[in-house]
């Protein structure tokens, strides 16, 4: 009869990266961008450009409407909510708990050629879709371009 014999480095070296992870998350050691403080945490955010508007696309399951609040003010848009630790353990032992709890605060400076007073944002199905389109001035206009006629105060050669 063959006994297996575990790797006892292995295995304490499986628990000393789980001891990590833990103390990384405890003291906020993992964030996810520079705009995020020590502590924080936050929900991801995918942001994408058309020609007419920026989108950004922010995952935030569980959250209500009221749990949520967007706001712009010289140029920053800010993202802030709270995700609360549920606090009834009746009959319950957490053996795992991988999910991030507490207040989170996502800023992001825009663009000037965003026209904030047309913001717009949508929540569904646990995406907040937020839709900042660009100002009408600073959209790409096509210019056409004639032959032979003369501009005003130029002469052709």
């Amino acid at each position: 009869m063959l006994v297996r014999w575990n790797d006892p480095f292995r295995e304490l070296q499986g628990f000393q990266k789980e001891m990590n992870r833990l103390f990384s998350d405890a003291l906020g050691g993992a964030s996810r961008g520079d705009e995020l403080q020590p502590g924080a945490w936050a929900p991801p955010v995918d942001i994408a450009e058309t020609e007419d508007r920026l989108l950004f696309t922010v995952e935030v399951p569980g959250f209500k409407q009221e749990e949520l609040s967007l706001n712009v003010e010289a140029g920053i848009l800010t993202l802030r909510g709270e995700r609360k630790f549920e606090k009834k353990t009746e009959g319950k032992n957490f053996h795992r708990i991988e999910r991030s709890y507490g207040q989170f605060v996502r800023s992001f400076s825009l663009p000037s050629n965003v026209d904030p007073l047309r913001i717009s944002a949508d929540l569904e199905s646990g995406v907040l879709t937020i839709e900042l389109p660009k100002r009408e001035e600073t959209k790409p206009k096509s210019i056409p371009i004639s032959i032979g006629k003369q501009i005003t105060g130029h002469k052709a050669s």
